[in-house]
């Protein structure tokens, strides 16, 4: 059998026609400077991804003033990001299989740009229309994240330079996050918080010119060419799972700002439930489902439940930690991010030790390991005394966190792609990057209805936002307890497969 040949593989072409057909859109480097140009654009919409999140969360109270508000009140600055993130990529990633990863790849970063810049303007507007922006804005990485994972994922071979590349897309997570944080702070106290989302507009215009200019164009074959475009694009499944997704989610988080009287609360949550019951009888029979049923096989439920509960209660700790030091502790925002400052660099040696561990180690194991340091996070969070030395917890929080993040994306985006043919690469990305950014917005959500309830009507803060830690931490024990399962099951069939 001849080796696959991809397009930062070091190998020869394969001869063979139907290998070439299953192989990389994006030829070959034409050199290591090429190549690492090639990784590191496609790497910057991780980067970009996490510092839109942290963009409304460092300067929350400075942007929340600017409306005449509160913090609490905007709490859908950060969920509709997260919601729109997490619910476009579901199908952002099938329009990169049928018309471009490369193409999607820049309109998601021109996207992004548009609406980064209406969301500076919105100063002059009200907070829905902020909102608004914020949710508008989340669809450009959603566009951006499945295809950069197509990309990387179509241009290596199943090894371990293809798992080195995955680490680094997940290790710049925490330095988007913190570099998002950091500007966002310091413009917003000593300039003015638009700024930060007009030079974030302009940056991603930037990044689109240069995914046109490193991003070699090549012709893409389209899957299912016997299938019409309306059935490769599964459109009745788009509609069902994408409204589903949105009721659903837009449920959670306003019961957090409403509560649960409100009738349209959870008669939106039923009809989302029932109109996902209808997607997924749809996608039983569909000819080209948005979720191919490889998908589904071996580690892949495993993996997708441990990224699921695990991402959800660092959308929890991120949120809090923030809100805890500033509102309660009296720290700026800028102080706060430059707490957080070192995730960065622990997130960089995560992502390090996990492409050294993969392929060495079964993914079971390292999936275990990243849902131990979500729990441990969460629990230092949400036993941390007000007025403790940052020297404690809130520092030991910063340094194991992102273990968690970078041990548990890039394996579980790793194991998925290889599980995949190279035609449905797209919708792999989608899977894992909607389960981890649709959980994100789903825990904050879990976590506001908490916080609502038991911080009686906003008089007793702190008891609120312990109540919300606390939910965090149920959610990292889930992802422990499917982590351990998870490993069992591992055990068990190796045991079976050595006999």
């Amino acid at each position: 059998m001849e080796p696959e040949h991809t397009a930062f593989s070091m190998t020869s072409p394969s001869t063979d026609l139907e290998a070439k057909k299953e192989t990389a859109d994006f030829g070959e480097p034409k050199s290591f400077i090429h190549e690492s140009a090639f990784v590191t654009v496609v790497c910057t919409a991780q980067l970009m991804t996490q510092a839109g999140l942290s963009l409304s969360i460092a300067p929350l109270h400075i942007i929340s003033a600017s409306f005449n508000s509160t913090p609490r009140d905007l709490t859908w600055a950060s969920a509709a990001y997260s919601l729109t993130v997490g619910t476009f990529i579901f199908v952002s990633g099938r329009l990169g299989d049928v018309y471009g990863h490369r193409l999607l790849f820049i309109i998601g970063f021109l996207w992004f740009g548009v609406w980064s810049i209406l969301g500076g303007f919105s100063v002059w507007s009200n907070p829905i229309f902020f909102d608004c922006c914020r949710a508008f804005q989340g669809i450009g990485p959603a566009l951006l994240l499945p295809n950069a994972v197509a990309i990387l994922g179509r241009s290596y071979p199943p090894g371990r330079r293809k798992g080195m590349v995955f680490c680094l897309f997940g290790a710049v997570a925490p330095g988007g996050f913190t570099l998002g944080a950091t500007f966002s702070s310091l413009i917003a106290e000593r300039l003015w918080w638009p700024w930060a989302y007009w030079i974030m507009g302009i940056a991603c215009f930037i990044f689109a010119v240069l995914g046109f200019l490193v991003i070699p164009y090549v012709q893409q074959e389209k899957p299912h060419p016997e299938l019409s475009t309306y059935e490769r694009l599964d459109v009745r499944g788009a509609v069902t799972g994408v409204s589903g997704l949105i009721l659903i989610n837009f449920a959670w988080n306003q019961a957090a700002v409403v509560g649960w009287e409100v009738p349209y609360t959870y008669v939106l949550l039923i009809v989302g439930i029932l109109t996902m019951g209808v997607f997924l009888l749809w996608e039983r029979k569909a000819a080209y489902p948005l979720l191919p049923r490889a998908l589904f096989k071996g580690e892949a439920g495993w993996v997708l439940g441990c990224l699921a509960a695990g991402w959800s209660s660092f959308g929890i700790l991120v949120f809090y930690y923030y809100n805890i030091l500033e509102n309660l502790e009296g720290n700026s925002g800028l102080l706060v991010t430059a707490k957080w400052a070192g995730a960065s660099v622990s997130g960089a040696c995560a992502a390090v030790v996990t492409g050294l561990l993969l392929g060495r180690v079964p993914a079971s194991i390292i999936m275990f390991i990243a849902m131990l340091a979500f729990s441990a996070g969460q629990a230092l969070l949400a036993s941390m005394p007000i007025g403790q030395t940052y020297w404690a917890n809130a520092f030991v929080i910063m340094l194991v966190t992102p273990w968690g993040m970078d041990m548990s994306f890039p394996s579980g985006i790793l194991i998925l792609s290889d599980t995949m043919p190279q035609r449905d690469q797209g919708a792999a990305g989608s899977l894992v990057n909607t389960v981890v950014n649709y959980s994100i917005s789903m825990g904050l959500g879990f976590a506001g209805i908490v916080e609502r309830y038991v911080n009686h009507d906003g008089g007793d803060v702190l008891k609120g936002y312990r109540g919300a830690t606390y939910m965090g931490v149920g959610l990292a024990g889930l992802g422990t307890m499917i982590a351990t399962c998870f490993m069992f099951v591992t055990w068990k069939t190796s045991r079976n497969g050595s006999r």
